[in-house]
């Protein structure tokens, strides 16, 4: 199999049921889930093993649920179509995420203030997912503006970045860092433990 197709080289791309521009707002959609899932991958090789065995096996089973979302945005939608197409993320994957955040969470110090992103090369990296995940999230509004969008990879994508947010912190904790707090943030967040 070759690698280079020459069916892109006028600038359009195949999507599941048809070809569309590159810059099209579903490509940007799931390039950006790509793109994530590029992010994820160097995260998960700045994490020593010895240290995060239960985060690396995390963040890959989040690689696999990536390639999902962006597999469920390449579907071309047509009003006049007759099913739904076969979905791939559902519910309880992000319900498995809140589990994910709810436990992570207990290794981390109360928060009450903005923190930003670094401390260990590990969080900054868990850091620089959580801001592309945000991105993916607002390709994806862009997006349902035009067509309808599937309602659980948008849940799955919130979602997502919150844990990042977890993971990142749970990192500095693991290592021995200290968060590095915004210098002029009031106190913003309630304690809620």
């Amino acid at each position: 199999m070759k690698i280079y197709t020459r069916t892109g080289d006028a600038g359009t791309t195949a999507l599941i049921g048809g070809r569309v521009t590159k810059d099209d707002a579903q490509v940007e959609a799931y390039g950006t889930i790509d793109e994530l899932n590029a992010c994820v991958g160097v995260a998960i090789a700045s994490l020593e093993s010895s240290k995060f065995s239960d985060m690396i096996a995390d963040l890959l089973t989040i690689q696999h649920e990536l390639f999902d979302c962006g597999g469920d945005l390449a579907f071309i939608w047509r009003e006049d179509s007759e099913k739904q197409p076969p979905y791939k993320v559902t519910a309880a994957m992000t319900t498995q995420l809140e589990e994910w955040i709810d436990r992570y969470d207990g290794e981390t110090a109360e928060i009450t203030r903005f923190i930003l992103p670094g401390g260990s090369v590990a969080a900054a990296a868990l850091h620089i997912c959580r801001t592309v995940c945000r991105r993916a999230e607002r390709r994806m509004v862009t997006l349902a503006q035009r067509q309808p969008i599937p309602e659980h990879v948008r849940t799955y994508v919130n979602r997502l970045s919150d844990l990042f947010f977890t993971l990142a912190r749970v990192a500095n904790a693991r290592y021995g860092c200290t968060d590095v707090y915004y210098a002029r943030s009031a106190d913003v967040f309630r304690t809620t433990r």
